[in-house]
């Protein structure tokens, strides 16, 4: 598929979610607020995880076309996003802790539609890293230092939440927490949760220091991570797909460090296994799998500069899902998140490191 073709699906996706942005005129997306319907699937409209693709995905659009509204988007997304889920399901007030001048400090709701239960509202640590990768992206495409100050903020908000001691003297993360940050609602950890941590964490820093202040602000939270990540077992590639594209995509990130190096070398062969036509994944019927995950391990290939025969792989999987796509979606909530993660399969522009200007690499 050509550049300009991809570009066009590109921006027909992002539409089903943010409606027709590019209609509008400069002037006018100063204005535009993000639709709540389609919008991005969740509560009032805004779900964590497909905002961040959404913001990010923008950002691409800025660097491709050229077009400043573009940029302009995405920081209308993000305000939105503070605004929605930096607040009470009610929107009465912000989440405990934060106000106007320290909108982060109470974190991010998900977005969840419910407000309790199994699958209820609340903090995921691995959307919130997202989040703060996709503010730092923001900060260097804008050159607004303001966007990655909120990233450390958010960072430094939630990371004591996030850990806990256990009775043995050792730390542990936890998957989720509740929306006021005050209760664990999942004590379990995170597959790559650590390592995630430790690669945004250590991004927002380093943009900090390359904008002339805070040097080292996220220090100690930075070494946190990096021992929680060097336990034994802590860093194998899982089979899951979306896992393991995000974690090609992480560790592309610092891709010169031993970590990351190592990482790599296990995950693109198991990539290499799940995305073979002939593979149990790839026979089952488009009705038993979720686009969305399989995205994942697209932007996760790419990212890392894979073999072409790998890349080509990718491609035939995202093919399959141009033509299964509708069909398998429908109107659910699914639907967002599939489209603004297959737009950056199709692109992942923004989302590689050194596509942007003054980017250090």
């Amino acid at each position: 598929m050509s550049q300009p073709d991809k570009m066009g699906r590109f921006i027909e996706a992002m539409k089903t979610v943010y409606g027709p942005f590019d209609e509008l005129s400069s002037d006018n997306a100063n204005d535009w607020i993000p639709p709540d319907n389609p919008g991005a699937g969740g509560h009032r409209g805004r779900y964590l995880w497909t905002d961040a693709f959404g913001v990010v995905n923008f950002i691409t659009l800025f660097k491709e076309t050229a077009k400043p509204k573009y940029l302009t988007l995405a920081k209308r997304l993000v305000e939105t996003v503070h605004d929605t889920l930096g607040r009470t399901r009610d929107g009465a007030k912000r989440l405990d802790g934060a106000t106007d001048e320290e909108p982060l400090v109470g974190g991010l709701r998900i977005g969840k539609l419910d407000a309790a239960g199994s699958d209820g509202d609340g903090q995921y640590h691995h959307y919130l890293t997202l989040w703060m990768f996709a503010l730092n992206r923001l900060s260097v495409a804008a050159g607004e230092r303001d966007y990655n100050d909120l990233g450390i903020q958010l960072a430094r908000a939630i990371h004591p939440r996030f850990l806990v001691h256990c009775l043995s003297g050792g730390v542990k993360m936890v998957w989720k927490i509740s929306m006021d940050m005050k209760s664990v609602l999942v004590p379990s950890e995170g597959h790559l949760d650590a390592a995630t941590g430790y690669v945004v964490y250590k991004l927002l820093q380093e943009t900090a220091s390359k904008q002339g202040h805070r040097n080292g602000v996220l220090k100690q939270e930075i070494t946190d991570y990096w021992n929680l990540m060097s336990r034994k077992g802590s860093l194998s590639p899982g089979t899951d797909m979306l896992d393991l594209g995000m974690g090609l995509w992480m560790c592309h990130i610092w891709q010169d460090e031993p970590w990351a190096i190592k990482f790599r070398s296990k995950a693109l062969p198991k990539a290499e296994e799940l995305l073979d036509g002939s593979s149990a994944m790839m026979q089952r019927s488009a009705s038993r799998r979720l686009a969305f995950r399989e995205f994942g391990t697209c932007v996760g290939v790419t990212c890392c500069d894979a073999s072409e025969a790998l890349q080509d792989r990718v491609e035939d999987l995202l093919a399959f899902w141009e033509k299964h796509m509708d069909s398998s979606d429908g109107d659910d909530d699914l639907k967002p998140i599939s489209r603004v993660m297959y737009a950056t399969g199709l692109v992942v522009g923004a989302f590689r490191r050194g596509y942007l200007e003054d980017d250090g690499v």
